[in-house]
């Protein structure tokens, strides 16, 4: 840790998206760990809006000292929620990501949009979900249209391995409906990615002026932390500064 990163300093926490792990914040995390400062990306399990809020409170809830929540995409959603009531939580980033208002389904959201053409390439299939000989649904992207769904300013070489090792995400992040927002109590940013296709630049625009965030748009398609991690980051770094003055205060679970 560096003298400008003192234990006082916000944790950083990356929180990732549909169809993607924790490595599509590596270039971001790389940036910031080279400054000093603390960074941990955790997996999002991917099962629903309250599921995966549940756990990463909790795990945002173990953390020493302060927090600074970042989002991308539906781990925007999942932020939106687990923030709620969570007083180390000093601010929210949202990249290219969902920031719901109480009651909103995603997938309701994307049905609006101009920009998105997410729900054209999902391919369902079926997951046990635990509870006997029950299985749900979960969604892949159909690999020959993932490069231009999600990821249009990254290479064929590279977008091909990200499909192959894309996570699915359950129907169930779509359908359940979102709580009381975080974002209507704490700071927010934003980091629109102009060529947005899969959530949709103009709904990840609208939902973040909703907000009240400071947003920045960057030329870039909905992995934007991946093409512009710069960028990313440089924003990151302005909400942090801008949080410092609330790292003094205490901080509960």
């Amino acid at each position: 840790m560096s003298e400008e990163a003192t234990k006082t300093d916000p944790t950083i926490v990356l929180v990732h998206g549909a169809f993607a792990d924790a490595s599509s914040w590596n270039g971001v995390a790389e940036l910031l760990l080279e400054q000093g400062h603390d960074v941990v990306a955790p997996a999002n399990p991917l099962r629903g809006i309250a599921a995966d809020s549940d756990y990463i409170a909790s795990a945002v809830s173990q953390i020493d000292g302060p927090v600074l929540l970042v989002g991308h995409s539906y781990g925007g959603a999942v932020n939106t929620n687990a923030a709620t009531g969570l007083a180390k939580v000093v601010g929210l980033v949202y990249v290219a990501a969902f920031a719901p208002d109480e009651g909103e389904r995603l997938g309701e959201v994307e049905e609006g949009s101009k920009d998105s053409v997410l729900n054209t390439a999902l391919v369902p299939s079926q997951y046990p979900t635990g509870h006997g000989g029950e299985t749900a649904t979960e969604f892949a992207i159909n690999p020959d249209l993932f490069q231009e769904a999600f990821a249009a300013d990254l290479s064929a070489e590279k977008t091909t391995l990200m499909a192959a090792t894309q996570r699915p995400v359950a129907e169930l992040a779509f359908s359940e409906p979102s709580g009381s927002p975080a974002w209507k109590t704490l700071p927010s940013w934003a980091v629109v990615g102009t060529g947005d296709k899969a959530a949709g630049a103009d709904i990840t625009r609208s939902m973040a002026e909703r907000a009240g965030a400071d947003i920045v748009e960057v030329e870039g398609s909905h992995v934007i932390m991946i093409s512009q991690p710069q960028a990313v980051t440089d924003h990151i770094l302005k909400a942090l500064g801008a949080v410092g003055a609330r790292e003094s205060k205490p901080v509960g679970a």
